[in-house]
Formats: structure tokens, C-alpha cells, sequence
């Protein structure tokens, strides 16, 4: 059977998909995006890619804003990731969340698009403090995953997978995945859709570290909390958002450049 060959790559999403975490806002960012757009490139240089993400988009802002960008590229590969900043809100309506993600799939598969989207890790893992949304992470996992296979839309499984909550794949304020993170999920995602040479190494655990001490654990919680998740919440309170001026950072298909920022 011939590999698969994608032609028009369309991302959308949140932070994520433009890739905070892995760059800055100087060089600018990379991202899972980006990094499967590489390696699709690989396969097929004529590959053109346009990424619609903008951070701090809720999955019905995704939706009302980048979708009908993205049906106009007419793309045959689509990644869509969003919901995690609405888990995050103090207010929650999961069934309208999920609604958007498959209203998303709906017409990106219509369209002739291969769809691939993730579900969230355990938050739990890699935030104790944070434990109390995880109803919320698993109850839209499973909506995720329902309407996923409504839509024939590949899905990377991430809760049970260990290496989804090490440290060292996110980013200090855990909310972002770090370079290797961002290059973890490029890689599920090549595994679930498939591409020649993927496989499950993304799934492989890191080397262990040494546990530490009880009291830097506690020390390093309340520095998350003070310096990251409380500032969070707090402009999310204020109705201020970090996409707010915003644009895409490649809002049209252009041919994808192995030299973007590492």
C-alpha cells in the first residue's frame, strides 16, 4: 500500500498548537505543530502549512473564529486541540465544550480532512494542586473520545501514558508543554496518523530521577501557585486573556521551512 502523502496541513487550537513553551515570543515559537509539519515535510516537500492557533482561546472561540479559516484552506490533514482552558475556567459547561470540538471534527472530516486531536493527561500528575479538575479532564476525555469516533478522527490516548505527567515535558508553569513535550506530541500524533516510520516511542518513559525531598515538593507546589496558576486565575477572573490582539502566526498554507525556530 503507498504511504499516505499530506499536501495541506491546517492546525487549530489554543496555546498548544501555536506552540508556547518551545521558543519565545522574540524568536518565536515552535510547538507539536510545527514539528509534525517537519516531519511531514520530510515526506512530501511541497507539504504547505498554516497554523490558525491563538493562546488562550476557549474551544467555542476556536470554533467560531479558526474553523471556517481553515475549511477555506481546504486542508487534507487537521489537527484540533482545544477544550483545556475551559477545564481550567472556574465555570465549566463540558457538553458545550465538547460540542464545539465536534462540530469541528464534523466539518473538517466532511470537508475531505484527516483529523487528528489529543485528550488531556492527568492533571493530577502534574499538578497536585490541581487535582480537583480531574472530573472535569476525564469527563472530557470521554467526550472527546466518543465524538472522535462519530467522526473517524485519529485520537492520541494520553491519561494512562506515565510520560505525559514528567516534569520534564512541560514547562515551569505546567500549563505548556516544554521542546521535548511539544516533540512528544508531534510524535503521538505521527504514531496515530500512522506516518511512515512512527511508532510508540513517545510513549517511553524518561530515565528516573531521584525523589525529592518532601519539603521541596511542597516548596515547589507553592511557587507554582503563587507564580503561575494564581496570576493565571486571576486574569482569567478580570476577563483578560493572553490571545487578546492576537493573530496567527501563519494564517495562510505556505511551504514549510526546516529552519523555523528549535
Amino acid at each position: 500500500m503507498p504511504e499516505q502523502l499530506y499536501h495541506r496541513y491546517v492546525a487549530i487550537g489554543d496555546s498548544q498548537t501555536e506552540g508556547v513553551g518551545d521558543g519565545d515570543d522574540t524568536s518565536g515559537h515552535r510547538g507539536f505543530a510545527d514539528r509534525l509539519a517537519a516531519r511531514l515535510a520530510e515526506l512530501n516537500p511541497e507539504l504547505r502549512y498554516a497554523n490558525l492557533a491563538v493562546r488562550g482561546k476557549l474551544a467555542g472561540e476556536v470554533h467560531a473564529e479558526q474553523l471556517a479559516p481553515a475549511l477555506e484552506l481546504k486542508p487534507d490533514l487537521a489537527t484540533v486541540v482545544a477544550g483545556l482552558n475551559d477545564v481550567l475556567r472556574p465555570r465549566c459547561d463540558l457538553d458545550a465544550v465538547a460540542g464545539h470540538l465536534e462540530a469541528m471534527f464534523a466539518s473538517l472530516t466532511k470537508a475531505g480532512a484527516t483529523v487528528g486531536t489529543v485528550t488531556f493527561p492527568n492533571v493530577a500528575k502534574i499538578a497536585p494542586l490541581a487535582r480537583p479538575l480531574l472530573p472535569r479532564v476525564l469527563a472530557l476525555n470521554a467526550r472527546i473520545r466518543a465524538a472522535a469516533a462519530r467522526h473517524g478522527v485519529r485520537v492520541v490516548e494520553t491519561f494512562e501514558i506515565d510520560v505525559t505527567t514528567d516534569a520534564r515535558i512541560w514547562s515551569e508553569d505546567r500549563l505548556h508543554a516544554s521542546p521535548m513535550g511539544h516533540q512528544r506530541i508531534a510524535d503521538s500524533l505521527a504514531h496515530a496518523l500512522t506516518l511512515p516510520g512512527a511508532d510508540d516511542s513517545w510513549t517511553h518513559p524518561l530515565p528516573a530521577l531521584p525523589q525529592p525531598p518532601r519539603l521541596t515538593v511542597i516548596r515547589t507546589e507553592l511557587r507554582w501557585l503563587t507564580g503561575f496558576l494564581g496570576p493565571w486565575l486571576g486574569r482569567r477572573l478580570r476577563g483578560i486573556s493572553s490571545g487578546t490582539s492576537r493573530t496567527a502566526k501563519r494564517p495562510e498554507l505556505t511551504r514549510f521551512l526546516m529552519d523555523t525556530p528549535t
